[in-house]
Parts: structure tokens; sequence; C-alpha cells
């Protein structure tokens, strides 16, 4: 069993001991062989942060430097380094920021985040999917079927929260973290990530909230958030007062909340962007609303799009109504263009490299997308890939040579291009 394995079990079991308690002495956990896997678990192929230091590189003397870094740790000494901030681009045109850290802070950030999981994993709730071991969106996917299809669900609330990771208010966070972990050698370590300096188009800032997206410990310190935020209070509070069924799902800083009763849906929807006011979050106005999924058609909202999909009801082989899901049409149009832009890109290849890279994305595609009742979403990728490489496969230089029949024999003949396929299934 390795080291991170021993550690988790450990502390789960102190955490299930105490529950709701407050744990002390954590940072014992944290050791030279700990901070050795977690540089191993890291992606070895991840930018390089500020230093200019890739996986490689700072593994060519971790003997000396993972002693070095876990007694700056220990002592207090260790200093957050500044953050390499980037944008990548959105389905919707829009960028989303990333913060890009050294491959050493990662290392620590790794470390830190193996001994505080456990501790929350024991709290979080079952509705809560992102960025949790063991969970994925196709669980959370399942779950959302399940809980309308089966549970005479009808109104949903799909809501949106506005620069979520980049809102969180840093003194709210430290008052939910100090609920289960008074350890100060990890609490002071936790408060210099929140503050460490983000260099961006030169300019150095020091943020007063938010937690940069890219850091690894970034995702727990959000969930242990909204966990508070959100998912206590919903369980908790709201739930026991409504006078029908009721679900939530959450998949990170994405969640849907759904009703049997109008009246209960509505009345949430009235409170729901106060009780984000008072922790300094925002509903996206113009995105948040309360969907009927049984409105006649053209007199409203009857579909919610979440993980990608557009959800609907449908009916079953029996007559009966349950939630279908399609490809949202912004991530569709997205993926195609994607694979439009690398075809032409590397059209130059021979056609077998060509076709055998192709299919990687396409498998990758299906590997997400192919879930049940996607099965024309992910058809109209396949056809939609289709056209474009027989369109640019015409474009490699001279007169065009391949007329459809002969593209049909290299796709379905020659050199098979991969076709669309469900890979997850329940009902």
């Amino acid at each position: 069993m390795t080291r991170m394995s021993t550690v988790r079990l450990q502390i789960t079991e102190r955490a299930g001991k105490h529950r709701g308690e407050v744990l002390f002495s954590l940072h014992q956990f944290i050791t030279e062989e700990l901070l050795m896997e977690s540089y191993n678990s890291l992606n070895k192929n991840s930018s390089a942060g500020m230093d200019g230091e890739d996986w490689y590189e700072y593994g060519n003397n971790t003997r000396e430097r993972i002693p070095e870094l876990m007694r700056r740790f220990k002592a207090g000494e260790y200093k957050a380094p500044m953050i390499r901030k980037a944008y990548i681009p959105k389905g919707d045109g829009s960028y989303r920021p990333l913060g890009i850290p050294t491959i050493e802070d990662k290392v620590l950030q790794a470390s830190v985040r193996t001994v505080m999981e456990p501790i929350y994993e024991v709290d979080f709730k079952g509705f809560s999917y992102g960025f949790r071991p063991g969970r994925s969106a196709h669980q959370a996917l399942k779950y959302l079927f399940k809980e309308v299809s089966f549970n005479r669900i009808r109104y949903i609330i799909d809501a949106n929260l506005q620069n979520y990771f980049e809102s969180i208010n840093h003194g709210l966070l430290r008052e939910f973290l100090g609920r289960r972990v008074n350890d100060g050698v990890i609490r002071k370590m936790v408060d210099k990530w929140l503050k460490a300096g983000i260099l961006e188009y030169g300019q150095l800032t020091y943020p007063k909230e938010g937690t940069p997206q890219g850091g690894v410990i970034s995702p727990l310190l959000s969930n242990i958030y909204l966990h508070y935020v959100l998912d206590e209070w919903f369980a908790e509070q709201i739930q026991p007062l409504l006078s029908g069924r009721s679900f939530i799902v959450r998949y990170a800083d994405d969640f849907i909340l759904g009703f049997e009763k109008k009246e209960d849906a509505m009345q949430v929807m009235k409170v729901l962007p106060k009780r984000f006011e008072k922790y300094k979050l925002n509903l996206h106005p113009d995105k948040t609303k309360v969907v009927d999924l049984f409105t006649a058609f053209g007199q409203g909202d009857r579909s919610f799009d979440f993980l990608g999909f557009t959800h609907y009801i449908g009916k079953s082989r029996n007559g009966t109504p349950i939630l279908k899901r399609k490809t949202s049409r912004k991530k569709l149009n997205k993926a195609v263009k994607q694979t439009e832009e690398w075809i032409k890109r590397n059209r130059h290849k021979k056609l077998k490299e060509l076709i055998t890279e192709l299919n990687v994305k396409l498998t990758g595609h299906y590997s997400y997308y192919g879930i049940t009742f996607n099965s024309r979403g992910i058809n109209r990728f396949y056809e939609a890939v289709k056209r474009i490489l027989h369109v640019w496969l015409n474009r490699r230089g001279g007169k065009p040579i391949w007329n459809w029949e002969k593209f049909c024999s290299l796709i379905y003949d020659w050199i098979p291009l991969k076709s669309s396929k469900i890979y997850h299934s329940f009902v």
C-alpha cells in the first residue's frame, strides 16, 4: 500500500470517528515519502510555472529538493511562489482564467490535499460529484436521470454562478476550514496560497478573493466553500420545509435543483440569490431560470443544459415520461470547429497517420458524449467530421481526387474512420 493510501485511510478513520469536530496535528502526515509520491502523481506534461521548470527538470534533483521542501514547510519558511496566469478559450467565445503554479508548489499542494481531502470526504454530500475521488460527470448525469425520471420532478432551477472561482471570499473560506481543520502549519500554508501573487500581462497583483483555477488544491477549497454555502443549506434547511419531492445535483460550481411542485421551485428561486449574496457570490441574472419540463411547445423553456448535454423530457419504450439528453448545441459546435481546425493543420500528413490520429479524437468525444439517448448527437458529430475530412483531403494541393465514392471506400474499407458508439448505457 502506498503512503498516500495509508494517509487517506488513517485520516478518514479519524474524521469519521470525530465527525463534526475540529482536527489537529495533521501536518505530521506530510513526509518526504508523501511529497515524493505527490511529485510522481503530477501530470508529467503540465505547463511550467513562473520559474520555467517542468516536471522532468524538477525530478533531476529530488533527493535534495524534497527534504528541503519538507523542512521549509514544517518550519513555516516556505513562501508560495507567484502564479502565472493564462487564459483558455470557452465554447461561448469567452476565456477561462487559469493559474499555473510551479512544479514544486504543485507537489506541496498535492500533499496537503492528500491530508485534507479525506476529512471532507466524510462530510461532503452524496449529490456532489465534481473533483472528488472515485466520482465522475457520468455518475452525476445518472443521478440526475434517476431523480427526474422516477420522482415526478417537473420544475428545474437552472442556475449559473458568475465568476465563482474568482469570487470565493477568503475570510469566509477560512471560517469554513476552521470547522474541521485547525492545524497551524497547514492553515498558514493555505493562507499563503490564497495570497500568492498573480502575474498577468507583466502586472503583479495580490488577490483579495478567489482561488485560481489550475492550482492542485483549488478544486478542494472550492468544493468546501459550496458544501457549506449550498449543499448543507439546501439538504438540511430547505428540503425539510418543502411540500413536494426535490433534489440537488452538483458538479463543481455547476448545479441543478429539481422540484415536484411549482410553489416549492418558486419559493427556492426567491431565496437562492439572497443565500449566495450572503456569502459574496452572485447568480448570473440572464442564465438563471425556472424550467417547466412539461410546458407546452413554444410556451417557455422546457429543457436545460448540464455537463455538456441538453436535458429534456421524452418517452421510454413503454410510453413513460423520462429524462433524455443530447449533446448541447454549444458543445457540438465547439467540438466540430476544433476538429476542423485540427484537420486543416494536419492535412499534409500521410493518410494512415492522419486518420489514425483523428480516430483518437473521435474516440475521446464518444467516450464522453456516447451515453444513453445521445446516439443521434454523437452521430451528428461523426457525420460533420466525415464531411470536413472530405473537403480538406481535396485541398491538399493539386486538383481534387477524392470523389465521394472513393472517399467512402477510404473511410469504410481502406483506413476506417471511427464510427459513433455508445460507451455509457443506463436507463
